[in-house]
């Protein structure tokens, strides 16, 4: 912890279980919300999950009044005008978003112009632009790694010039979050291994960043125990429910920890991949994390060493040695993903996810170094810093 005094704020409610989904009406009627809008994608629909979620009205007085389910995995501003004026037409009263993060992100921007007004979501970007409480919103995530069931972030890009507009206030927040494994159950294998080691991402750094706090770290170490006890379970029995709740509970943990800490690297370089390359987040933390831990591990960085016994359990760190436990981290994080691979074919390096060449390494970099997330890494970063890890990752 670096200073005496700490903020930590997660005033997200959260019914977890197998069939929590059952008490959503319930949830509704306690904030006054009878017509509800979903938001969700053409994906998440035709799997049949927002048939789980319309049944749980079957024996309520509550109707659905409309389904949205046409959000892109990058969703734009003119997509939250558009739905904004749909919710405003048919006189609904408040959001439930099924999906993943660009389904969330979504409907807190959608949520945005029917609470204050408008059609220009970018009139809102920033920090602490909104000034009161939004429509009654409920989250039911699909991918158990996000975390955006309990951030106050939304990135939002804009329809014609494609910049990312990142829109940050409590007031983004859904009022409650539903964590039911029948959400998770269809997701393909590489997606749950890709969004499992994004969720582990979130609370590794929230961990090891300058923001950590004694909270933060209590909800970071506990994702971080889930995480390694269920992941190869799942992977090997897609229909565990537990495990899979488990991996659901890890995600929304992680989420808070990162939420009230920051991340640091790992993102900064996911990021700017991203952007350039069009790789999918989860698997661009996958990619970078060992790599950016042993950069701030061999810098400086000397906290990584309790994550030990949270991830490989008491009998490893009990007979690693003091000062191996920091390395036996990153090589056990190694050996995940090669499980990982073996299962199905995450890839484990830029090269083995074929959308990456060298000559994308630069502009890679020039995003790195400008990233906000650098700012509590708890490690300086340059740009040979960055190539470095670029190169090593290859």
């Amino acid at each position: 912890m670096n200073t005496p005094c700490y903020d930590f704020f997660c005033p997200v409610k959260i019914v977890a279980g197998v069939r929590s989904l059952e008490h959503l009406p319930h949830e509704l009627s306690n904030l006054s919300a009878s017509r509800p809008m979903i938001i969700t994608d053409i994906g998440v629909r035709q799997a049949g999950l927002v048939d789980h979620v319309t049944h749980a009205f079957d024996d309520s007085n509550i109707t659905i009044i409309d389904i949205f389910d046409d959000v892109p995995p990058d969703s734009s501003t003119s997509l939250v005008s558009h739905i904004a004026d749909r919710y405003r037409q048919l006189e609904c009263d408040c959001i439930i978003a099924i999906g993943g993060g660009s389904v969330i992100d979504t409907s807190k921007g959608v949520n945005i112009l029917v609470s204050e007004g408008g059609n220009n979501v970018t009139d809102y970007s920033g920090v602490d632009s909104l000034k009161r409480p939004l429509r009654p919103f409920f989250v039911i995530p699909t991918t158990a790694g996000t975390g955006s069931e309990v951030t106050s972030v939304a990135v939002i890009a804009d329809s014609n010039s494609g910049v990312k507009h990142i829109f940050t206030c409590s007031f983004l927040l859904p009022n409650v979050a539903i964590l039911d494994p029948r959400m998770t159950k269809t997701l393909p294998p590489h997606i749950t291994a890709a969004t499992a080691i994004d969720a582990l991402t979130h609370a590794i750094e929230a961990f090891t960043c300058m923001g950590k706090n004694p909270l933060s770290d209590t909800y970071a170490t506990a994702a971080i125990r889930k995480i390694s006890e269920n992941i190869l379970k799942v992977m090997d029995n897609p229909e565990d429910e537990l495990g899979r709740l488990e991996l659901a509970q890890a995600s929304t943990m992680a989420g808070i920890a990162f939420s009230n800490s920051m991340v640091g690297l790992i993102h900064a370089l996911g990021h700017s991949l991203g952007v350039v390359c069009h790789i999918p987040h989860g698997l661009c933390m996958s990619i970078f994390l060992p790599h950016a831990l042993e950069y701030n591990l061999h810098n400086g960085q000397h906290q990584l060493s309790e994550l030990l016994l949270p991830l490989a359990g008491a009998e490893v760190y009990s007979r690693t040695p003091t000062d191996q436990r920091s390395q036996a981290v990153i090589n056990f994080i190694h050996d995940l993903k090669d499980d990982l691979f073996e299962r199905c074919q995450l890839p484990r390096s830029l090269s083995e996810t074929g959308k990456v060449n060298k000559e994308h390494f630069a502009r890679i970099v020039e995003l790195t170094v400008d990233d906000a997330a650098l700012i509590l890494n708890p490690i300086e970063v340059d740009r040979d810093d960055a190539m470095a890890l670029l190169h090593k990752a290859w």
